[in-house]
């Protein structure tokens, strides 16, 4: 379970649409094992592949530690309802930059495991912001996308600021 390097915004990998997991093997697993790793060390609640640079739809979620480690592979999100919700999101590939964001609050979605099996749940509030946030990113859509232009151009300016 070795630490891998995260991607720091704005790296264009960040804009990377990511490919469909096709092999349900131990590399899956170990990359799964690496994702998760890397996460906590950032530390973070969720992570994708591609935010240590494999562009594949891999996805890991740990709200806290009580709640386990949530693993989804290709996950798609199927259904999203009219309600929303604002929440600060952030991402650990721009540490400590963080803003409110608007989305669903709930959501469907289906997703496989690492064994390749097909699964369908539901989500709502904080679980449903940290899935849609990370299918975003397999998407290739960073979060501050989610923002104005104004809010977006005033956090970049900020966080660069702090990293020297």
């Amino acid at each position: 379970m070795p630490i891998r390097p995260i991607l720091r915004y704005p790296h264009p990998g960040l804009k990377t649409v990511c490919a469909p997991v096709t092999a349900f093997d131990a590399s899956l697993a170990a990359l799964a094992d690496d994702l998760l790793a890397t996460m906590r060390a950032a530390p973070g609640v969720g992570s994708t592949a591609a935010h240590i640079g494999v562009f594949l739809r891999l996805t890991v979620l740990e709200l806290d530690r009580a709640d386990g480690v949530r693993l989804y592979v290709n996950p798609q999100i199927t259904w999203r309802s009219q309600e929303t919700m604002n929440h600060a999101e952030g991402s650990v590939s721009m540490p400590g930059a963080t803003d409110e964001v608007t989305r669903p609050r709930s959501i469907r979605f289906r997703y496989q495991d690492v064994a390749g099996i097909m699964h369908e749940e539901a989500a709502e509030g904080f679980l449903a912001i940290c899935i849609q946030h990370e299918v975003d990113q397999l998407d290739g859509i960073f979060w501050l996308q989610r923002l104005s232009r104004l809010k977006r151009d005033r956090l970049v300016k900020k966080w660069e600021k702090t990293q020297g």
